[in-house]
């Protein structure tokens, strides 16, 4: 563990467990449809590489950055796209697949931006919920694990572009972002 790591939330197993679990689900779900999957960049990455490998059918995989943190712990509150998708979604079944669901702000902004766009349906995968901290509010279709209010890093998820790396996600020690 990192010694920037205060503590292991969710081990590495228990990942591997739940989003074997989530690939399973989503497959039953869209048996015999097709599927996009939409990776929300950076964070979700790890997430979605592993989900998408437990997913059966028909799956095509896009890309779409956005964002309201910056290097910030915080949301600004005003969502950017930096990288929109590559391919149109009129009338496909969408998976976005997102690493954390924290205020809302972003998630509700894509959803809502995803749906204008006339896809068939739009439904959310995210690996981590926190519902301590909504500002708007966002369905969660596919959830990975309800965490509580704490800054946490690993399995794709970064303060600052660091610790994406981790096979865990860990909770981040304060004096690191303080």
């Amino acid at each position: 563990m990192l010694d920037v790591v205060k503590e292991v939330l969710i081990s590495e197993e228990e990942l591997k467990q739940r989003v074997a679990e989530l690939g399973k689900q989503i497959s039953e779900d869209y048996r015999g449809e097709d599927v996009v999957l939409v990776c929300v960049l950076k964070g979700a990455v790890m997430f979605f590489s592993d989900l998408a490998r437990h997913i059966t059918g028909n799956v095509t995989l896009d890309f779409i950055s956005c964002s309201s943190y910056g290097s910030s712990t915080v949301s600004s509150g005003v969502v950017r796209i930096l990288k929109d998708l590559d391919r149109p979604v009129e009338g496909k079944n969408v998976v976005v697949v997102e690493d954390i669901v924290d205020t809302g702000t972003t998630l509700h902004y894509l959803l809502k931006n995803l749906k204008s766009r006339n896809a068939k349906s739009v439904r959310l995968a995210a690996l981590l919920n926190k519902p301590d901290r909504r500002k708007v509010d966002v369905h969660v279709d596919y959830q990975g694990f309800v965490i509580p209010d704490y800054f946490v890093v690993g399995y794709g998820l970064d303060y600052d572009e660091k610790y994406r790396q981790l096979p865990y996600v860990g909770v981040l020690k304060e004096e690191v972002y303080q």
